[in-house]
């Protein structure tokens, strides 16, 4: 133990405690509690406005921790907490999702897809989206609502299960041929009641790169509906696909 003289009488000494090494126990904590804010900050982003007990829970956090690392996310602008106690995404959080959105990595994917969702939204008078994978789920990342009075709406940024889901078939699917068009993917009901779902994968120069989706009613996607949205979601899918990669043989 190192001693230190004071300034005072020499008789009078006091003890220092040696400074952290900053070994593997602080570089454990560390990390456990940056995986614990991580975990809070999901469960707000996929809930839309979550209360502390809910957070908790979803995350398996203690509830005075996970008040704790809250507060942090709260003070710092990623969440904001409303007079019922919930929380909800934040504007520090906004800036960096806005950001990313208009030059990450998945920029150029949404840019090539945009022409191609307007025109399937028009034509299909349906909700189209563009979905890409995120390890064992599937997240929305843009849209163009349908114009009818009861449409599907809400989905951008809300993420689902590869598994039973028909988006995540498409995005788990395979190329096995650039010359051909892509396998259509169908679902009724996996995640909203009476929601039809009709998914084509993007293929990309060395796999599937997204999925482009129309959702919407089940009653109204059936029949002859269901084929022309079939026809013009793969006519979307081809064209975004030209879009990322001119190169590529066109679909006969």
């Amino acid at each position: 133990m190192k001693l230190n003289q004071t300034t005072g009488p020499p008789d009078r000494v006091t003890a220092t405690r040696p400074r952290s090494s900053g070994g593997s126990g602080s570089t454990l904590h560390a990390s456990r509690s940056a995986e614990r804010v991580l975990s809070l900050l999901d469960a707000v982003v996929s809930g839309g406005a979550v209360g502390l007990t809910e957070a908790a829970a979803a995350t398996g956090i203690p509830v005075s921790t996970a008040l704790r690392h809250l507060r942090v996310l709260t003070g710092r602008g990623y969440l904001v907490r409303n007079d019922l106690g919930r929380y909800s995404v934040g504007p520090s959080f906004v800036r960096i999702a806005l950001a990313a959105f208009q030059s990450g990595p998945y920029a150029r994917l949404t840019a090539a897809a945009q022409p191609a969702l307007q025109s399937l939204a028009e034509a299909t008078e349906e909700s189209a989206y563009l979905a890409v994978r995120d390890g064992s789920e599937a997240v929305y990342i843009a849209t163009v609502e349908s114009r009818r009075a009861i449409r599907h709406v809400g989905w951008v940024g809300k993420s689902v299960p590869i598994e039973g889901t028909a988006v995540g078939e498409a995005l788990a699917s395979e190329v096995t041929n650039h010359g051909r068009p892509p396998t259509l993917f169908f679902n009724t009901g996996a995640i909203e009641p009476d929601v039809t779902a009709v998914v084509a994968p993007i293929h990309g120069s060395a796999g599937i790169v997204g999925a482009i989706s129309v959702l919407g009613p089940a009653e109204r996607l059936a029949g002859e509906r269901l084929e022309l949205t079939a026809e013009a979601l793969v006519d979307a899918a081809v064209k975004t696909s030209l879009a990322l990669f001119p190169r590529q043989a066109v679909p006969g």
